[in-house]
């Protein structure tokens, strides 16, 4: 097990990106921020913090589990129910790591059946290859390069008690 990221590195990731998610979208006006459970969810309110401390607002902050939209599900879950409307904002979709692009397509897919939104924009700690799916993220904190093999996981404060990204199963170059 290798530490990729601690948990300076990931509040400066997480910073810079909020930074460029005002820069981009030049202001904070219409954005709803969408994170994947679990550990998305726990970054996207960490951007809304720092949206709070940098703008001075408050941005509409949504969890979102894509199982019900997954083309890879086996077992068959009820749809979540989501009260935010997507109709015409922003929607930055926040996750962990982004790998072969799967659970990204989920997640747009159940944004886009809760009303369309003017854009969708993608934001990930960790971008680590291995695309299946032509996406790529908006705003990155870390690209890593692994092997198929390798695994990356995100702890967060919040759900693992800890905050680091780790490499598991072989050597990566960063």
């Amino acid at each position: 097990m290798k530490i990729l990221m601690d948990e300076l590195a990931m509040a400066r990731s997480l910073k810079r990106i909020t930074h460029e998610i005002i820069e981009k979208n030049k202001g904070t006006n219409n954005l709803v921020l969408v994170g994947l459970y679990t550990r998305g969810i726990d970054l996207a309110n960490r951007v809304s913090e720092n949206l709070k401390q940098i703008e001075n607002v408050i941005i509409p902050t949504v969890g979102l589990d894509v199982s019900y939209w997954r083309d890879d599900e086996l077992k068959k879950v009820a749809k979540p129910e989501i009260k935010e409307d997507f109709k015409g904002k922003i929607v930055i979709i926040i996750d962990d790591v982004l790998f072969k692009g799967r659970t990204v397509r989920a997640a747009m897919e159940g944004i886009i059946a809760h009303g369309r939104p003017a854009q969708i924009q993608l934001a990930v700690l960790i971008d680590r290859g291995h695309r299946e799916l032509p996406l790529r993220a908006d705003y990155v904190g870390k690209n890593i390069p692994t092997s198929i093999r390798e695994r990356v996981y995100v702890q967060t404060k919040e759900t693992d008690g800890v905050d680091q990204v780790v490499l598991q199963g072989g050597r990566v170059n960063v």
